[in-house]
């Protein structure tokens, strides 16, 4: 069993924290964040220590590897910490909240032999997953357009937006790795719009967008095209749809159940909508810990890497760089 321990206990923390306890491969050793009303009583539900200071849950001579679940402007060096420890990661991306400090970052971990995964879970959702196995399956042929549309329930709250790095970097970078996980070629072209429908106060507090859409294009002319809102009033909205030159693939939303109702007042009524990503991804978050703990026992390749984490966010800056430019950015 791998000694873990969980860096933040927020509520991605949490769930990871939890995750790893239920794990068979693993044992949760810590849990560590500066708040002690947060750690205090997670440690104790799950029978780890509680350490008010990440760095010395790293150093922790039981642990090998650490989960990061803190806020994006600490990734970096506790990432870099663990790697100089020789401990294995998996991290919530982005790596950082700039592309210069992330490159930093890759190129710092890339002078170690460093296990590092980027927490992109979403492509371990079983539905996307089975679309990435029947698109290598050649199941609708080439890939010709990919359609994402990822819309949240409500507003975060001003202090996370605040930290968060803006709409492009923390909450279209899932959708921006996705399109590099269905196209299979990385985009050589971004252009994109963005408003303040939802808040319009985003643009004095932190400029910051709540609705936005993004068109990429790559070398070969495949086609994705990525719609976000932070509000969506009918619940967590996550759809897929691939295109290809001989069928075409499609991810819906999930509800609480399949039921369908009829009544003279309701024709084909169903329940709401999966409530938010706590909910909408809780199997993807246990498989993606499963694929990195599978990978540091067996000795295997991580599924995904600071690489990866470097690639979105660039492509989450150049979506940036459109809004502002209002010009097409070549990559």
């Amino acid at each position: 069993m791998l000694g873990i321990a969980v860096l933040g206990a927020g509520r991605i923390g949490k769930i990871h924290a939890r995750n790893v306890t239920a794990h068979p491969k693993a044992k949760l050793i810590a849990v560590a964040d500066p708040i002690a009303d947060a750690v205090n009583p997670l440690a104790k539900e799950l029978g780890a220590e509680a350490l008010l200071d990440p760095f010395a849950a790293i150093a922790h001579p039981d642990v090998q590897a650490i989960v990061i679940g803190t806020p994006t402007d600490t990734h970096a060096p506790l990432m870099l910490r663990a790697v100089e420890l020789g401990k294995a990661v998996l991290c919530e991306k982005p790596v950082d909240s700039t592309l210069a400090k992330s490159q930093a970052v890759v190129d710092k971990i890339a002078k170690h032999d460093a296990k590092v995964m980027m927490a992109f879970n979403r492509r371990f959702e079983t539905s996307f997953a089975e679309i990435r196995r029947a698109i290598e399956a050649g199941e609708i042929g080439d890939v010709r357009q990919v359609i994402i549309s990822s819309r949240d329930p409500g507003m975060p709250p001003p202090a996370y937006v605040a930290a968060s790095g803006g709409i492009f970097r923390d909450m279209t970078i899932h959708d921006l790795d996705m399109a590099r996980f269905l196209l299979g070629e990385e985009p050589v072209e971004v252009s994109a719009i963005a408003s303040r429908i939802v808040d319009a106060e985003l643009t004095g507090k932190h400029e910051d967008y709540d609705t936005v859409m993004i068109n990429m294009k790559t070398a070969s002319g495949k086609q994705c095209h990525i719609n976000n809102c932070r509000e969506a009033v009918y619940g967590y909205d996550q759809r897929v749809e691939v295109f290809g030159s001989t069928g075409m693939l499609l991810q819906d939303n999930l509800r609480p159940t399949t039921v369908r109702r009829w009544s003279a007042d309701v024709t084909e009524a169903r329940e709401p909508l999966l409530n938010f990503f706590l909910q909408r991804y809780e199997q993807a978050y246990a498989a993606e810990l499963d694929a990195f703990l599978t990978a540091l026992v067996d000795g295997t390749p991580l599924p995904t890497s600071v690489d990866d984490g470097l690639l979105a966010l660039k492509l989450a800056e150049a979506a940036l760089e459109s809004v502002k430019t209002g010009r097409t950015v070549k990559l």
